[in-house]
């Protein structure tokens, strides 16, 4: 999809519709104008203009075309709105329906693009148009949702405030007011009043246990919000005492309450479980200015600055290590269990914690731009993406409790009216009870913390997954490819053959193909100038021209050198020989003669071949590596690793195309997965169903590029991923099928009259307990 640019321009003095629309004819037929526009109404000419247009001109030709059309017109450029997004935390909102019918209400605010909120992290981002409208909207969501969820504190940090002395009061009173109804309760069971006497007092109880969720439920009604987990608790109870069945209803309420503060603590354990694994932030950083060191926050150190990092502090930003000696704990980032030698000149990542020595470190990045804030960022924007089974989840919680609330209503009339000697008191206390299990709290809880628990044990294993839809498509992988250089092996090359033609001398090959590469930054050239020994002259290089996927042309001491692969020489129609040896060939010619060839081999990682095999004993049925080396360099990887096969001598736009043609015989339902870490590897990581980069070492278009990063650049991490991604949907499926099922046989039950509410509120508070408890297993994967 082609980029445009949009501006809009104010055309004052525009009085004539027939100028209108001879300026909108001429303006949209200028070279770079993709489309024109001028509404006569609000005098607004509206341009959309090509990615390599230049706006001014395009403006100075505008206005020139207006004038000659009307000399009044003055063409003055509009300020277009710009988008804004702002994030909120939610913190206390301990109910999924609550939250979908925050993120509902937010959306539909005029303004606002998107809202969107994040169960697992309290996390509620919210998009608009125009970025000046961003308080005024934010403080309006605010107001609404204080009015919809009292309760709630809103946040912009993620950090609560400190308790006012009204909330603890506040809560004191709740829970006074709770143990007191409870006291009454047993009261009224041991002893034995007189009915009226009885009424009362479970009548009391009920009010200090369940008044508080009467009177939501009958807020919400208010608001049009009927179907929540107070409207049904609220009925059963009420319908309960209607029908008689007073200390059942104060005890179904209790039994409710009491669920409902331990499920609030499985469902703040289980956030704390999985904030706790990225609680890798560092809080400050030692600044050392002049002969003095300040303590200050790491948003306020710059590039070239030096800061000191003492034994046990963590490294609060990107940086090189200038004195000291020490080793560096990286678990945190990598999820390597062995510490790194840190001595002057390493490259320090944030994050990392320093075990003993006193490292004084020089900042190469910002900390906006740092490795912590990026895993941070990832991380923390990863639930946003949602699975498959999640928006499964969402859409059949909406519809799930309605058709349920319905089945009760039709249970509570219909089978006294058909069934002779059916009583609507029986059948209404069955329907009851067939509501209070209806609430599907525990898929919509327990399935978002499950995906955002794997997401998490994933990143202490150091593995970055961008959502949870990727982790959800890691159980499916058909086809692994690989990219080989930096990949499935090293990338430090070293020269191991030079042949030389009939008249030529190694040393001459190797000094014409050092001087050829003299600008390279590929690992390639710069093994060539490792073994050429010495600087070389580059006075003796002129008329430097780089040949994509192919090579170079350059002048060497006024002769023309090609130095590439063996496409070049063909290309050049230079008559070339293979060389016996077997790795990467940099071919030479001179003068439009073919010279020899320099061989440079690329060891294979020693994770690479373990890595392959995992792969085929989990279930992945095809291996395949794409790579722009030579046939037999590339065969000989492949064939060492046990790859099932191998494709050579690509460019970059051809391994998108290979990548195209595999991606046609990937089996039906299976995923296509891409692991490379170079720059080039970019447009293949977008293509691919699921993209991997290789982060350690790996540039940053293809970690911006991929959905997965590992943080280290072992390919077997891809491996680990995938064993988590499957515990991970174990753990969503097994709390799908023990919810729906316990559900389904107490409703059944229900129906017959053999379930109680007891069992009922089991099958709602307890059954989601349990499941939020199985969720905080998918941090744990070995």
């Amino acid at each position: 999809m082609m980029a445009t640019i949009r501006k809009q321009y104010e055309l004052e003095g525009l009085c004539c519709g027939n100028c209108a629309a001879k300026i909108e004819k001429e303006v949209g037929g200028l070279n770079g104008v993709l489309g024109a526009n001028v509404d006569f109404a609000s005098k607004l000419l509206t341009v959309e203009l090509a990615e390599q247009a230049i706006p001014e001109n395009i403006a100075d030709q505008a206005r020139k075309i207006s004038k000659r059309h009307d000399s009044d017109i003055e063409l003055k450029e509009k300020e277009l709105p710009q988008a804004g997004k702002r994030v909120m935390y939610l913190l206390g909102l301990d109910c999924a329906d609550c939250a979908k019918r925050i993120e509902t209400a937010v959306s539909r605010m005029d303004g606002i693009q998107s809202a969107s909120i994040d169960f697992a992290t309290q996390k509620l981002t919210i998009e608009v148009s125009d970025k000046g409208s961003l308080a005024v909207l934010a403080r309006q969501a605010a107001q609404m949702i204080k009015e919809m969820e009292p309760d709630v504190e809103i946040s912009y940090t993620g950090k609560a405030a400190e308790e006012t002395p009204d909330a603890i009061k506040k809560h004191r009173l709740r829970q006074i007011g709770l143990i007191t109804g409870a006291v009454l309760f047993v009261i009224g069971m041991v002893s034995p009043f007189s009915q009226p006497v009885e009424f009362v007092l479970f009548l009391i109880s009920y009010l200090l246990v369940g008044g508080e969720v009467v009177l939501r439920a009958v807020k919400n009604i208010a608001k049009g919000q009927v179907f929540d987990e107070n409207f049904l608790m609220s009925v059963a109870t009420v319908g309960a005492f209607a029908i008689g069945d007073f200390a059942e209803g104060v005890a179904v309420m209790l039994f409710y309450q009491v669920g409902e503060f331990f499920q609030n603590r499985a469902v703040n354990r289980s956030r704390k479980s999985i904030s706790a694994l990225m609680d890798i932030r560092p809080d400050y950083a030692n600044l050392k200015i002049g002969g003095e060191v300040k303590k200050v926050s790491p948003e306020e150190v710059g590039i070239g600055d030096l800061i000191l990092i003492r034994p046990g502090e963590r490294v609060p930003l990107d940086g090189r290590v200038i004195e000291g000696t020490s080793s560096v704990d990286t678990a945190a980032l990598t999820g390597e269990s062995l510490p790194r030698d840190a001595e002057p000149g390493t490259e320090l990542l944030s994050g990392s914690v320093n075990k003993n020595g006193l490292l004084t470190v020089e900042v190469t990045r910002e900390f906006g731009e740092s490795t912590v804030t990026k895993i941070l960022d990832l991380v923390q924007n990863a639930s946003s993406q949602k699975a498959p089974t999640e928006n499964f989840i969402t859409k059949f919680a909406r519809y799930y409790t309605p058709v349920v609330v319905f089945a009760a209503l039709a249970l509570a009339v219909i089978p006294p009216l058909v069934i002779p000697g059916a009583s609507f008191t029986q059948w209404i206390n069955r329907a009851l009870t067939f509501l209070v299990v209806s609430c599907p709290c525990a898929l919509v809880i327990s399935i978002p913390l499950s995906f955002f628990g794997g997401i998490g044990g994933a990143s202490k294993k150091g593995i970055l997954v961008k959502g949870s839809n990727y982790l959800e498509a890691l159980n499916n992988v058909d086809t692994v490819v690989f990219d080989k250089t930096g990949t499935l092996t090293k990338g430090s090359f070293k020269v191991t053959q030079i042949n030389a033609s009939k008249g030529w001398t190694q040393d001459e090959i190797l000094s014409y193909a050092a001087h050829a590469e003299l600008y390279s930054s590929h690992p390639i050239a710069a093994s060539i100038r490792e073994a050429y020994g010495r600087e070389p002259d580059a006075a003796q290089v002129a008329d430097y021209e780089e040949i994509s996927g192919k090579g170079v042309r350059v002048k060497v001491n006024g002769k023309t050198v090609l130095a590439g692969n063996g496409k070049l020489m063909e290309a050049e129609k230079i008559e070339w020989q293979a060389p016996s040896k077997t790795g990467t060939v940099v071919y030479l010619a001179v003068d439009g003669a073919f010279a020899g060839s320099v061989v440079i081999s690329d060891e294979i990682k020693p994770d690479s071949k373990l890595a392959i095999q995992s792969l085929k004993a989990i279930g992945v049925r095809n291996t395949v590596m794409l790579t722009g080396d030579s046939r037999a360099a590339g065969e000989g990887v492949a064939k060492e690793l046990g790859l099932d096969a191998v494709y050579t001598e690509l460019l970059p736009q051809q391994k998108v195309e290979q990548m195209e043609a595999l991606s046609n015989q990937v089996a039906k339902g299976g995923k296509l997965v891409f692991i490379g870490d170079g720059i080039n590897d970019a447009p293949v990581l977008a293509r691919a169903d699921v993209g991997v980069a290789m982060g350690g070492l790996g540039s940053d278009a293809a970690i911006e590029a991929a959905d997965v990063v590992l943080m280290t650049d072992e390919p077997s991490k891809l491996v680990a991923a995938i064993r988590i991604a499957k515990k991970t949907r174990s753990i969503v499926w097994q709390n799908i099928l023990f919810a729906l099922g316990v559900k389904i046989v107490i409703l059944v039950l229900a129906a017959f009259g053999i379930a109680t509410m007891w069992a009922a509120v089991f099958g709602d508070v307890g059954v989601t307990i349990i499941a939020v408890l199985n969720a905080i297993r998918a941090t744990r994967t070995k």
